[in-house]
C-alpha cells in the first residue's frame, strides 16, 4: 500500500508543476500602477494595460476596453476594442472621442488615454487581453474631482477684546474630502486657539492685542488646494449700557414723531371738514333777489286782508291816517267816479258788479 500512496504523490506534484509552468507561460498583463486613480476635471489619464502572450498563444490577438457595471447582475458596456487589425469605438460619443490606444496595440501595450476629464467619466475600467489560448485582464478604478474654488474668508461675529472670535473659511467648489487648515504668518498660533479641519473654522478664545497678525486658510483635496487670507483687529468692547438707552430713546424718539404724524393729519381732516360746513352755510345765507314792484304791492294788499280789482284805485293807507285833533279817519279814493273825501264817517255802497260795499 505505501508504494501505491508515494506514487499518487508524486503524479499530483507533476501535474502541479505543469500547471504553474503553464501559467507562467500564458497571457499575462504586466502593468503595475494604482487600481484607482485620482483626477481633476479637465486633466488626461493614462489607464495602462501592458501585456505579454506566451509563445503557446497563437491565435488572433483581440482587446477590449469596457466600462464596469456596479450592478454584477447586469453586462458591461464595451468601449473600445481591437480585433483583426482594426479599432472600434462603442457606447458615448462625447466619451468616444476622447478616448484612444496611445501606441499599437500589436506591440504589446494596450493602454488607453482619456482627454479633458468629465466627473461623468468616473467609472471602473476593465482591460481584457486574448489570444488564444491565452487571456489575462486588469481592471482600473477612475475617480474625476473638482478641485477646491478659492475659499472666503471673514471674522463671524465681533473682534472685541476678552471674547471669543471665531473665523470662518469655506469653499464654494470642490469634491469631498475637502481639508482646511488655519495657519499665522511670521508668527505662532495663539495659545487659546482651536480649529475645525471638516467646518473651517477658528476660534480664538480671550481675544488679546497679542493675537492681531495676518491668518491664512488652506483647503485642499486629492487633486488640489486654494487659500485665503484675513487680517484679524482687536476692538475695545462697546459700552452695551449706553448702546441699550441709545436704542430705548431712539425708540421712543420714532414713537412721538408717529403720533405727531397722526395728530397732523386728524387736524388737517378737521379744517378740511369745517370749510366745507362754513361754505354750506354761507350758501344758505344768501339773500333772496329782489321782487318787482308789482310784486311787493300785491303781497302788501294780501296780507291787509283786501283783493285787487280792475277800474278801482286805492291810496296809500298811510296818507289816510287820522292826524292830531281829527276825530276819525278820512278816506279819499275814486271809483268810477265817485269821491268821498272830508266826511267823518264815509258811508259805503254796495255795488253788485263788484261782489261787495265801495
Amino acid at each position: 500500500m505505501k508504494p501505491t500512496f508515494t506514487n499518487m504523490r508524486l503524479k499530483v506534484a507533476v501535474l502541479l508543476l505543469i500547471a504553474i509552468q503553464l501559467k507562467t507561460e500564458a497571457m499575462q498583463i504586466t502593468s503595475s500602477g494604482p487600481n484607482t486613480i485620482q483626477k481633476a476635471q479637465v486633466e488626461d489619464v493614462i489607464l495602462g494595460c501592458t501585456y505579454t502572450p506566451s509563445p503557446e498563444d497563437t491565435g488572433e490577438l483581440d482587446i477590449e476596453w469596457s466600462n464596469v457595471n456596479p450592478d454584477m447582475t447586469q453586462k458591461d458596456t464595451l468601449i473600445l476594442s481591437h480585433s483583426g487589425g482594426k479599432t472600434h469605438h462603442y457606447g458615448d460619443a462625447s466619451l468616444s472621442k476622447r478616448l484612444n490606444f496611445i501606441a499599437d496595440p500589436k506591440q504589446g501595450d494596450a493602454s488607453i488615454s482619456i482627454s479633458n476629464l468629465r466627473a461623468s467619466d468616473t467609472a471602473t475600467y476593465q482591460c481584457k487581453v486574448k489570444k488564444l489560448p491565452g487571456v489575462d485582464m486588469r481592471k482600473v478604478t477612475l475617480v474625476v474631482m473638482v478641485p477646491p474654488s478659492r475659499p472666503k474668508c471673514w471674522v463671524e461675529g465681533s473682534e472685541e477684546k476678552g471674547g471669543t472670535v471665531s473665523l470662518r473659511c469655506k469653499s464654494s467648489q470642490g469634491s469631498n474630502p475637502l481639508s482646511y487648515v488655519w495657519s499665522r504668518e511670521r508668527d505662532p498660533m495663539p495659545a487659546t486657539a482651536t480649529q475645525d479641519s471638516q467646518s473651517g473654522e477658528l476660534l480664538i478664545r480671550n481675544h488679546t492685542d497679542s493675537n492681531i497678525g495676518s491668518y491664512m486658510c488652506e483647503v485642499k483635496n486629492a487633486v488640489g488646494k486654494e487659500q485665503c487670507r484675513y487680517a484679524l483687529h482687536a476692538y475695545n468692547p462697546t459700552n452695551k449700557v449706553g448702546v441699550i438707552v441709545g436704542g430705548v430713546i431712539g425708540g421712543l424718539l420714532l414713537l412721538l414723531l408717529l403720533l405727531f404724524l397722526i395728530w397732523l393729519l386728524i387736524c388737517l381732516c378737521h379744517k378740511r371738514r369745517y370749510e366745507k360746513e362754513i361754505q354750506n352755510e354761507i350758501r344758505e345765507d344768501a339773500q333772496a333777489p329782489e321782487s318787482r314792484p308789482n310784486s311787493r304791492q300785491s303781497s302788501f294788499r294780501s296780507v291787509m286782508g283786501y283783493r285787487t280789482h280792475p277800474g278801482v284805485q286805492y291810496s296809500s293807507v298811510r296818507n289816510q291816517l287820522p292826524r292830531d285833533g281829527d276825530s276819525g279817519p278820512i278816506y279819499t279814493g275814486e271809483s268810477n267816479g265817485l269821491t268821498t273825501a272830508g266826511d267823518k264817517t264815509a258811508s259805503l255802497q254796495y255795488d253788485p258788479r263788484y261782489g261787495y260795499p265801495v
